[in-house]
Order: structure tokens, then sequence, then C-alpha cells
């Protein structure tokens, strides 16, 4: 009779641990069951009791039976915590109603966190040509609910000669550069930058820039379905310029007051996993004389290798229409090198 009891309590238990798991139809007609985790993008986290963890998206799902609780926030900057969120035939649902998705910014949004990537290339010749090249790029950002930070550095040096006794500067430059972003709506922000810059070869002793604008979000990550994952952004406002050259053209001022145009764009490929391409550009007339103006742009990749390390692949280009005197206005620089992204 003991037995018999016995067996009869751990069929129930089982019974009720089956009826607890949650279950996600899809379109298809297959069934999955296990535990619904939060949404990220457009896809439902979910760990199968049978394939493990996997990502399914939503336009996919028929239907979601779960009790798992989630957060909505919505376009006006509002939250709502602790929503039963469900799917029926591709489509959110909360408290039996289709939700309007252009009311909603996002769901499960992510946890505020610093993000950067340190990358670094390096080459070496011995022989006929004795050769030493490094570069040191570094990133870091966070993005809060209305404001955003990001912080660049970039270290460039290169040796060239046929011994280690003939060899001579031909780059040698660094550079730092931050500023805050603060969002009055979902896409306008206003902006105060800063940069400090070395070049040696150049014949740059010294150029900080201070600036301030404004600033509109176009894309934010925005999931294209048929593309992939987009951000674009775009700025105009003034700084103010202060170079110290070695050699000055007189035609070139000290100091002056600058206009300011950018835009930066982030591209995720739909079909290319851990690849990622971007695009930046700033142009600064002087106010006062248009035909003095400093110009920057890159163009490049970024793709995984292993865990959190990257390949990229960059060219950058600067251009400076009143160089020190002996010095070109262009420099164009090509960086292949590995990195670690957080």
């Amino acid at each position: 009779m003991k037995t018999k009891l016995l067996f009869a309590a751990l069929a129930a238990a089982i019974s009720a641990g089956s009826a607890m798991a949650d279950k996600v139809t899809l379109k298809s007609g297959s069934v999955l069951t296990g535990s619904a985790g939060t949404f990220e993008g457009d896809a439902l986290n979910f760990a199968s009791d049978d394939l493990g963890d996997m990502k399914i998206p939503v336009d996919k799902i028929a239907s979601l039976e779960s009790d798992a609780k989630h957060v909505i926030e919505y376009v006006d900057r509002s939250r709502e915590s602790d929503k039963s969120v469900t799917v029926k035939d591709g489509d959110y649902v909360v408290d039996g109603q289709k939700l309007d998705k252009s009311k909603v910014k996002a769901i499960d949004p992510g946890v505020e966190t610093w993000h950067g990537s340190v990358n670094v290339a390096y080459e070496s010749n011995r022989g006929n040509t004795y050769k030493n090249n490094a570069t040191v790029l570094a990133d870091i950002s966070r993005r809060w609910e209305e404001d955003r930070v990001k912080a660049n550095f970039g270290y460039y040096y290169s040796e060239t000669g046929t011994s280690k006794q003939d060899k001579e500067k031909s780059t040698d430059r660094w550079e730092v550069e931050g500023q805050h972003d603060h969002f009055w709506s979902e896409k306008f922000y206003s902006y105060e930058n800063g940069k400090y810059e070395q070049d040696d070869i150049a014949g740059i002793d010294y150029r900080l820039r201070l600036g301030l604008g404004v600033g509109y979000q176009w894309l934010d990550k925005f999931n294209a379905e048929s593309t992939g994952i987009w951000s674009f952004n775009q700025e105009v406002g003034g700084a103010w310029v202060k170079t110290d050259y070695v050699h000055k053209d007189p035609d070139a001022d000290d100091s002056y007051a600058s206009l300011r145009y950018a835009h930066h764009l982030n591209y995720v490929p739909k079909w290319a996993t851990g690849v990622e391409v971007f695009h930046n550009l700033e142009y600064m007339p002087q106010v006062d004389d248009w035909e003095n103006y400093l110009m920057k742009a890159d163009v490049g990749i970024t793709t995984k290798i292993i865990f959190d390390f990257d390949l990229i692949a960059k060219i950058e280009w600067e251009y400076n229409s009143r160089p020190s005197l002996g010095r070109k206005s262009s420099d164009t620089r090509y960086i292949v090198g590995l990195g670690y992204k957080w």
C-alpha cells in the first residue's frame, strides 16, 4: 500500500511539473516545452527541455503559454513591470489584448552597463628592412535612459629603416576624445564633446577642440527583418579649435570658431553572425574662413573570432586644409588587428 502511494505521489509531482512548464507552439506546428526567458529584440530567449537554449523569432510563434513576468518600456519612457506577456500569431499579447508596438520602445529592455573594445595591431620586420608598426584603438560607452557617454583613444606609431641604427619614425600620433549626449526625446539630443591630439610627424604639437551642438538618432539598433540591425545618427553644432604647430602656415589661425557636422553608422548584417560594419564622418570648417577646414572619415568591419575576441579591419582618412609647413594635408591609415569586446 505504501509503495502504491509513493508511486502516486511521484506521478502527481511529474504531472504538476509538466503542467508548470512553459510551452511554445510554432506556426509550423512544432511544440517546444521548457522555460521562457526574456524577450530580446523581436526574439524570445527559450530554454527548451529537448534542444537547450535558443532564440525564437516572435513572428514564428503561433502561441506562447507562460506565466513569466516582463518589463514593458514605452516610447514616452514610462515603464510597466511584472506584466504577463504572451504571443498569439506572431503578435505580443498583454492582459488578453494585442500590444500596440508603435507605442512600445522595448520589452525587457537591456540592463544599462558599460560596453567597449580594445584593438591592437602590430607588425615587425627584421633583415633587409627594419620596421616596427603599432596601433592601439580603444573605446568605451554607456547608455542610460536619457544620457549617453562615449570615449575613444588611439595611438599610432611606426619606424622604418635598413637597420636598428638608421631607423626613423614615420608615425607618432595619439588622440583622446569624449562626448556626452542628453536625450530630450526618444531621438533628439544635445551634446558636449572634446578632443585632444598630438602628431609629431604631421607637425602638430597639440590640437584641442571643445564643442557642443544637437543630434538626431534616426535609427537605434533598428531591426530590419530583411537586412539586419541598423544604427544611424547625425549631429550639427559649433566648436572652438586651438592648434599649436611646429611650423605654422602664416595663413592659419592659432585658434578659431568652427561649425561641425558629423554622422555615425553601424550595421549588423542579418546573414553574417558576429559581423559589424561601421562608418563615421566629421567635417569642421572655420566660421569666418571656409577654405580652412578639418575633415575625418573612417570605414571598417569587425568580425567575431572566438568568445569575445574579434578581428578589426579599418581605413582612416584625415584632412587638414592648412597643415604645418612642409607637411601634407592628407593622412590615410590602413589598420588590421585583433581586439577584445565587452
